[in-house]
Order: C-alpha cells, then sequence, then structure tokens
C-alpha cells in the first residue's frame, strides 16, 4: 500500500492519503484511494477506479467511482497520453483529462492539461528529480511540479500550492 503525508494552501489541513494499486490482468489495475482529513477527523475522499493501460500507445484510460468530503457519490473518466520526446522517455509531452459526474448526472466538471515532464536519475548521489511544466485547459491557468524521491510540490499561477511526502 502505498501512503503519502499532504498539506495543500486551500484546506490547511494535514491529509494522510492511502493507495493500494491490485492488479486485475497484465494490462489492468483496481485502484483504491483513501483520505483522512486530520481536521475534521474523518475521511475526506474514498474512490475505486479501474485503469487500463496501452503501453504500446504510451496511454492509459480508466473509469471510477468517487465519494467526497461534499458528500456526494461522483462518476469519473479518466485519461492520458504521453508522446516521448526522448529515446528513454525522460522526457515526455503529456496529455491528460478527466470528466466527473455526479449520481443523478447533473453536475458535470471537466479537467484536463497539457504538459512538459523532464526526469532526471540521479540528480545527486540517490537523488532522482521530475519536473513538469503545465497548462490546465479548463482552468486557464498553468502550473509547476517538482519531485525529488519522497517529496512533491504543486504550484499554479493562481497562488494555489500543495506539498506531498510518500512514506
Amino acid at each position: 500500500m502505498q501512503t503519502s503525508l499532504r498539506y495543500d494552501s486551500d484546506s490547511k489541513a494535514l491529509l494522510i492519503h492511502a493507495k493500494e494499486k491490485i492488479p486485475v490482468d497484465s494490462k489492468t489495475l483496481c485502484q483504491v484511494h483513501g483520505e483522512l482529513d486530520t481536521k475534521i477527523g474523518a475521511p475526506s475522499s474514498l474512490a475505486l477506479i479501474f485503469r487500463n493501460f496501452y503501453p504500446e500507445f504510451s496511454a492509459s484510460i480508466g473509469a471510477g467511482i468517487r465519494y467526497d468530503v461534499d458528500k456526494k457519490i461522483k462518476y469519473s473518466l479518466l485519461g492520458k497520453k504521453a508522446f516521448p520526446i526522448t529515446s528513454n522517455g525522460f522526457v515526455s509531452f503529456n496529455l491528460k483529462g478527466r470528466y466527473d459526474v455526479d449520481d443523478k448526472l447533473n453536475e458535470k466538471k471537466a479537467t484536463g492539461a497539457a504538459e512538459f515532464s523532464w526526469s532526471i536519475l540521479d540528480f545527486q548521489r540517490y537523488q532522482d528529480v521530475r519536473l513538469k511544466v503545465g497548462y490546465a485547459v479548463f482552468e486557464k491557468v498553468p502550473y509547476l511540479q517538482i519531485r525529488e524521491n519522497n517529496w512533491t510540490f504543486n504550484a499554479d499561477m493562481n497562488g494555489r500550492w500543495n506539498v506531498r511526502f510518500d512514506l
């Protein structure tokens, strides 16, 4: 099980996040996510997502169900496509998107992004770094991600930010 501690500028609460990836077959995973909000002492998000991977296309698609802190059930469709720029795949251009609907199909929300990703192995001894620069299409805001081994920092031009530590 993968666990992490998360903190962001919006909620100002420490979140404990857990994720388990259960293989269904060689190209399909069932992902179970849960998040505990330490400020309210209760789960803030639970999700079940089936993801299918297409390595020959550097792509994945998924579908799932999520229950969030707003106490609503949401259904999600998501996809990601990578376009490797270098032969080793360390530099790529990625397109990703998600479409959420509520249980009555009333509330609909689309998110999507285009980003450049650069993974640097052994940036320093025993330190790998990944840099991402992207544009959230529907929000119309640029963003940045810096990941170093277990630490991830995300920020956007609207002043939102979050930090994650993988345990």
